[in-house]
């Protein structure tokens, strides 16, 4: 292996980086995450007596909320004395809305532990070439060459460092999207079971 095939393996990473970066980012608008007005509006109807209009809305709605929302309706109007079967109902879709949010998301995981090992290898091949060759030199050793040798050498190290610190900020970004999302789910399964708890007054 030479810092040539590390430098190819590190931009095979930052292309997948890149990849994973568009598909979750299309991907999460398809799936209408983050989609909580929506949400909201649905929710309001049920609680305020519209319960039609709020399965009409969850039905046309195409977010995440949406569709948890009308699963959790769609049970307590099939079975209005067990609440615990509309939860049920709900959670189910809640999981598989859940997951598929957070589908590739372990290659952007994969792409934070290799980048810098891969940088590190890179280095170590790079130096050991580099006194390599300076051993082999018949003629007086070149401070220049040598510098050239280390300068390239770290180079891979700087460039994992960098990749893996892009998909750590991109997988960051991503998961906490998914964490609100799946608090908001939450939120919205127990008031619409429960009921809104009374806001304040703002002073």
């Amino acid at each position: 292996m030479t810092t040539i095939t590390v430098f190819a393996a590190l931009a095979a990473l930052s292309v997948l980086t890149l990849t994973v970066t568009i598909f979750k980012t299309i991907q999460f608008r398809r799936l209408g995450v983050g989609g909580h007005k929506r949400g909201e509006e649905i929710l309001d109807d049920w609680l305020n007596g519209r319960p039609d209009e709020a399965q009409r809305k969850a039905t046309a709605g195409k977010t995440v909320l949406a569709r948890v929302l009308g699963a959790v309706m769609s049970g307590l109007r099939a079975r209005p004395s067990e609440p615990g079967y509309g939860e049920e109902l709900a959670r189910q879709v809640a999981l598989a809305e859940l997951a598929r949010m957070g589908a590739r998301m372990r290659l952007l995981e994969a792409v934070v532990q290799m980048a810098p090992m891969l940088g590190l290898l890179g280095t170590v091949i790079g130096m050991i070439d580099a006194f390599g060759n300076l051993a082999l030199s018949q003629e007086a050793a070149d401070p220049r060459l040598l510098a050239s040798g280390i300068w390239t050498a770290l180079t891979t190290t700087a460039a994992g460092l960098a990749i893996a610190l892009v998909a750590y900020f991109i997988a960051s970004w991503l998961e906490g999207r998914i964490e609100d999302e799946r608090q908001t789910i939450e939120l919205v399964i127990s008031s619409a079971i429960h009921g809104r708890i009374a806001q304040p007054a703002r002073a």
